[in-house]
């Protein structure tokens, strides 16, 4: 049995920050830590004390975190970077909020005794004898200490308080991994002595500081342990966390400012497959033995107990189930079809937020990324790399930019308008023929899924004058739910790692508008507020046409020929994951300037390979099977003096070890090719529990200084710690724990809806003519009765459910108490 964490949080906006340049402003960015590692970096917003970043983040942390950390931070040009405050919400904190957390909250000082990291690896036990009775403290090692010396590693050493008596371990100079292996013996009797007796709250305190030649020590982190309890067990071993002092942060009423939060804490206890496996039947049998009429099934119950708010989330977990069954495309098909059949008005097909709708939406997320970014990517970064000024309303024309033309206004916007409608032409023109020879580029899978709604639309809406309902229906998903969004912000969907300035916003929010249109086939063209569009409606109008013939390409596929695998993966395994340059360290360069042994080297990765060449269009590449990779993690920055390290750890066919260092540009770069990796290697036999996050340089490691290069690591390794994303791996587990839990809390509903309080009802006066009541009876009769025998068996799982819950949940209890009398 598993747990399932999953933290979301984003940085809405700040406000009231005070000012640390002498322009009397500030350049914020905010620094996001999970238990003190950086696991995200915002932009920086130049000049501005109300800043507004709007950046989400999704991580899943299956070990679990403590803390959740955010710095606001004031960019300078020269020097170190100010800190301006921060917010830290606890792990127990986040989760008494279980709707989650949307509220202002006051920056508070940074204080240096409360920035503790890492753990201590400790046994400590009592030794008794005929003359006395001393208490044995094995200081082992430490492990992921706070750096606090501007080489990013500190001289730790352990100061161990017993009663009245302190004790002092060896300094370790340089290293945030020490090895002390030193028994430090306290005397035990004398204590009694001098104090008559131990009182209940006697603690053996051990602390961990950063010795300095000048000034004081720095605090690291500190742990205790009653004596009361050591005296009743044998012995406390293991490795535990350090922990501040524990004092108060007071937000000083707000000088510092605020900043706006939303952060949400899913937490999952995963079950064995076998419990998950009768509900998952149930779900199959929906879309395999489809019931008569309006007979319900675990799905349509689904929809009807799901709030709109959680019907995304709901899509995504069943798009995942399917597709790991391989029944993607029935499962869309049997969604899409009875929208199709309960749609009137073809205008209204699809418009709500229907578990249909939702599902399509996330089956595209889903399969289809890699061929998004390949159409969409390279017209996007040239985009943000031109930073055109565009703009086509009368009323936002900028009229500092209009004098800077001319010094006729009138002519100057009408410069203005003509320059951008050419740009606006030349991006959307370039935009329209990537999607539209992108035919072969399309996911198999997809183009199978929307072959099935087109029949489904044609079929329900046969005449003449709904000839374009069938486009529609297609274009609607992939043009207004898919194309479009992605140009209008392209962070979202990982086109880019940052969020567009206000110029390019403007300008992928045209483009985006006038792609929706072409989407549309230009209905509703003209009858809009926003006739300043009117100049694109010609280049709109012409490529309807071309829209409707790539549809027709679109979905001319053979069913039959979409292999097995196809259908049960993400993607195919030679697709894309990621790409991009990164800067590789030689291996050969051991003695060679830091400057000279990082090389630029153009990466790709899929879920079989990692390979990397001089350039995109390098013909000779090097690759390393994904399957070799035993762990991929952060390298410490004084193991190269280098920032946005990591490393990849793989094995050859005969076992023997290799690791290869990038550098990524920034932070956020690091941790999505972290993230990437991780995911694509994380079902390998051999995946290492532990690794040196330093390097073996001068004969010996940087991070624990060991001299044997074979020895065990001294860091944790940290491999199924990923970013949430469209690439998620396929864990049907976790994905049908979801649903449970959704169906747990409409439980009551069903039954009272179905069960308790269902009617077969009577016949309505028109019925009673057309035929015999008993006739009437009888068949409302059967309807009644499988519509209750099909709610009784979805309820039976779901209490079979709850209860391997509740009994794993008391072994859970059982197991904490004898460890804890242990102790």
């Amino acid at each position: 049995m598993a747990k399932n964490t999953s933290l979301y949080f984003r940085v809405v906006e700040g406000r009231s920050l005070p000012a640390k340049d002498v322009s009397g402003t500030s350049d914020p960015y905010c620094i996001v830590k999970v238990d003190n590692e950086v696991v995200a970096r915002t932009a920086t917003i130049w000049r501005d004390l109300n800043p507004f970043w709007g950046e989400e983040y999704t991580l899943h942390l299956p070990m679990g975190f403590h803390n959740l950390a955010f710095y606001i931070m004031d960019e300078d040009t020269i020097g170190h970077d100010d800190v301006i405050g921060k917010i830290s919400l606890s792990k127990e904190y986040i989760a008494s909020h279980p709707r989650g957390i949307d509220s202002w909250i006051n920056l508070t000082y940074v204080d240096p005794d409360e920035e503790v990291q890492g753990e201590i690896h400790l046994e400590i036990h009592v030794v008794e004898n005929q003359q006395r009775r001393t208490l044995h403290c094995h200081v082992l090692e430490a492990r992921d200490l706070a750096p606090r010396d501007i080489s990013g590693t500190s001289d730790p050493f352990t100061r161990v308080f017993c009663n009245g008596q302190t004790l002092e371990t060896a300094i370790i100079k340089k290293t945030r991994f020490p090895h002390w292996d030193e028994v430090l013996e306290f005397d035990m009797d004398r204590q009694v002595e001098e104090s008559s007796e131990l009182t209940e709250d006697a603690v053996i305190s051990v602390e961990v500081w950063d010795w300095d030649l000048v000034g004081k020590n720095d605090f690291l982190g500190r742990v205790e342990f009653p004596l009361d309890a050591l005296q009743k067990s044998p012995a406390i071993k293991g490795w535990f966390r350090l922990l501040p002092f524990g004092n108060v942060e007071e937000d000083d009423g707000g000088k510092l400012g605020a900043l706006r939060l939303k952060v949400r804490l899913a937490e999952d206890r995963i079950l064995p497959s076998m419990y998950y496996q009768p509900l998952i039947e149930l779900l199959v049998e929906s879309i395999l033995y489809p019931p008569e009429d309006e007979d319900i099934t675990p799905l349509t119950m689904l929809e009807e107990v799901s709030s709109v708010e959680s019907r995304q989330e709901i899509a995504m977990k069943l798009v995942k189930i399917f597709l790991g069954q391989g029944l993607a495309v029935p499962f869309l098909d049997y969604l899409n079809m009875s929208e199709v059949t309960k749609t009137a008005d073809p205008n209204t097909l699809f418009r709500s937020n229907s578990l249909a709708s939702k599902s399509m939406e996330q089956f595209m997320k889903v399969v289809a990324m890699p061929y998004l970014h390949e159409v969409l990517k390279s017209i996007v970064n040239r985009i943000f790399d031109e930073k055109k000024y565009i703009e086509l309303d009368p009323c936002k024309i900028d009229q500092t930019r209009t004098r800077k033309i001319s010094f006729k206004s009138s002519l100057s916007e009408n410069h203005i308008r003509e320059s951008s409608l050419e740009l606006l032409k030349g991006y959307l023109s370039d935009i329209m023929d990537a999607i539209i020879n992108s035919v072969e580029q399309c996911p198999p899978i997809m183009r199978v899924a929307f072959k099935q709604l087109h029949k489904r639309v044609e079929d329900q809406f046969p005449d003449p004058a709904n000839e374009e309902v069938k486009y529609l229906a297609i274009s609607g998903f992939l043009f207004l739910r898919f194309f479009a969004p992605a140009i209008l912000t392209p962070k979202l969907f990982n086109l880019r790692d940052q969020h567009a300035d206000t110029r390019t916003s403007r300008t992928l929010l045209l483009l985006a508008k006038a792609v929706q249109s072409i989407g549309n086939l230009g209905q509703q063209l003209g009858h809009g507020k926003e006739q300043w569009m009117a100049p694109l409606h010609p280049f709109i109008l012409q490529s309807i046409s071309r829209v409707k013939d790539f549809l027709d390409k679109l979905i001319d596929v053979d069913s039959e020929n979409v292999s097995e695998l196809q259908q049960r993966a993400l993607f195919h395994p030679s697709v894309t994951i990621k790409e991009g340059y990164l800067h590789k360290r030689k291996a050969e360069g051991v003695h060679l300037v830091t400057r000279f042994t990082f090389k630029k080297r153009y990466f790709w990765l899929s879920s079989e390979t990692l390979s990397y060449s001089k350039s995109p269009d390098w013909q000779v590449r090097s690759s390393i099977p994904v399957k070799r990779i035993c762990a991929v993690e952060r390298v410490d920055e004084n193991a190269f003096q280098q920032q946005n390290m990591m490393q990849i750890i793989t094995q050859d066919n005969e076992g023997l070890p290799h690791t290869m260092y990038i550098q990524c540009k920034n932070v956020n770069e690091l941790n999505q090719w972290l993230s990437a990796l991780r995911k694509a290697s994380i079902y390998n036999d051999r995946m290492q529990p532990c690794y040196h996050p330093g390097a073996f340089r001068s004969s010996r490691w940087t991070c624990c200084l060991q001299s044997d290069r074979t020895v065990r690591g001294c860091g944790r390794t940290h491999s199924a710690v990923t970013l949430g994303d469209w690439s998620d791996p396929l864990d049907p587990d976790a994905e049908t724990q979801m649903i449970y839990r959704q169906l747990l809390l409409g439980r009551d509903k069903l039954r009272k809806k179905y069960i308790e309080f269902s009617d077969p009802g009577t016949p309505t006066e028109t019925e009673a003519t057309v035929q015999s009541n008993s006739h009437w009876q009888e068949r409302s009769q059967s309807f009644h009765d499988r519509r209750m025998a099909a709610t009784a068996r979805l309820l039976d799982v779901i209490q079979d459910l709850e209860r391997a819950h509740q009994a794993f949940e008391r072994r859970e209890r059982e197991e904490a108490t004898n460890h804890s009398h242990h102790l």
